[in-house]
């Protein structure tokens, strides 16, 4: 048997930003042509009247600021309401597979390591460009490593099930190590026209690398233990997959074509959910309360992730104990609670526990709990 150890990550971050400021705008200004447009119907009473939103709604609802995005230019026009994503030819590289790439590398620079120590690599994302062939593989092919790559998803928790599943194979000896990358086009399943979401989220890439810690070449941290957890839930969804296209003929589409959750029932039942999951995690681990050091919580909520951190510690967490990036990158999906501890780990200090956890859809819960090493 073999430990297994993150010894590096790499987040990519999209050079465009839209401000709350900049979305609200654009909304109500699609509100604007939308209540124009259906005047009549809206005025028999045969259809209900667009709302504003508004950046202190935002704010109020999720605790989010801004979001990085591939592309403002189509979300921010009224008249389209969703990232214009170029159709890449099969000779390119798909858009995933770039930002993953972008990731991986740096998470491999971190850990001092190249291509050549990784025997697979695992896709885990909420939303996969295509069905076949896999992501994976194609950024496996990028990085021209030897070995094996397969997505999967698990929607929000896809990193966290993707860290057990290459943790639990360099446990058993089948690999050395292996990359877990995060591509989230969060921006492409988002139905922007609709003011009870559409400021939710935001695009990006992480990227893990999990290898043996006896082949560390600087600090690392142990994975001591992994819990995974699913209950079928349809209060979050997407029935169609990655990118809404504009239909020619003008038909409306299926709103549940797009992101779709029905927030009061999420909040009510995940809550408690991932609460008693880390609990009973640490309980079966021997970790107690006091013994954690960082959460690095799924991004979805600031709400949420101040409740979830309360009921763990037993405690409101002291400054920088459960760091949020929500306010600047939004909700993205599997890869927000590695974007945290990406960017929050490398102050902890030889023998400090931390614990990762992401939640979402499914309903699904993981849970990962490191100790660092110096």
């Amino acid at each position: 048997m073999y430990t297994p150890a993150i010894t590096g990550t790499g987040v990519f971050t999209p050079a465009q930003v839209i401000t709350n400021a900049e979305l609200v705008e654009a909304f109500n200004a699609y509100v604007d042509i939308y209540n124009a447009e259906n005047a009549g119907p809206i005025a028999a009473g045969d259809l209900p009247a667009k709302d504003y939103s508004s950046e202190d709604f935002i704010v109020k609802s999720s605790g989010i600021n801004q979001r990085y995005v591939l592309d403002k230019s189509g979300i921010l026009d009224p008249h389209v309401m969703h990232p214009l994503l170029r159709q890449r030819s099969d000779d390119e590289p798909s858009q995933m597979a770039e930002m993953a790439l972008d990731a991986a590398n740096k998470a491999l620079a971190a850990a001092g390591k190249t291509a050549a120590d990784v025997d697979a690599v695992i896709c885990a994302a909420s939303n996969l460009e295509r069905a076949y062939p896999a992501v994976a593989i194609e950024i496996q092919n990028l990085l021209n490593i030897n070995g094996f790559a397969f997505d999967m998803n698990v929607a929000c928790s896809s990193a966290t099930f993707g860290i057990q599943a290459a943790a639990d194979m360099i446990r058993s000896g089948s690999i050395r190590s292996a990359l877990v990358v995060n591509p989230e086009i969060c921006s492409a399943h988002l139905e922007w026209r609709d003011r009870d979401c559409h400021f939710i989220f935001g695009d990006v890439a992480t990227a893990t690398l999990i290898e043996r810690a006896e082949n560390a070449t600087g600090p690392y941290f142990e994975i001591k233990s992994t819990r995974c957890a699913t209950d079928f839930s349809n209060n979050i969804r997407n029935n169609n997959g990655f990118l809404r296209r504009s239909r020619p003929d003008g038909v409306a589409d299926r709103r549940d074509m797009q992101f779709m959750q029905n927030g009061r029932k999420v909040f009510k039942e995940v809550l408690p959910m991932v609460a008693d999951h880390i609990a009973s995690h640490m309980n079966e681990t021997g970790v107690e309360a006091s013994d954690l050091k960082r959460l690095w919580l799924h991004q979805a909520n600031k709400t949420m992730n101040d409740f979830i951190g309360k009921k763990v510690l037993g405690r409101t967490p002291e400054t920088g104990e459960q760091p949020n990036i929500l306010q600047d990158y939004a909700n993205t999906s599997s890869a927000g609670s590695i974007i945290a501890f990406s960017k929050y780990s490398n102050d902890l200090e030889d023998g400090d526990i931390g614990l990762i956890c992401s939640f979402g859809a499914g309903y699904s819960v993981g849970s990962v709990i490191l100790q660092k090493h110096v």
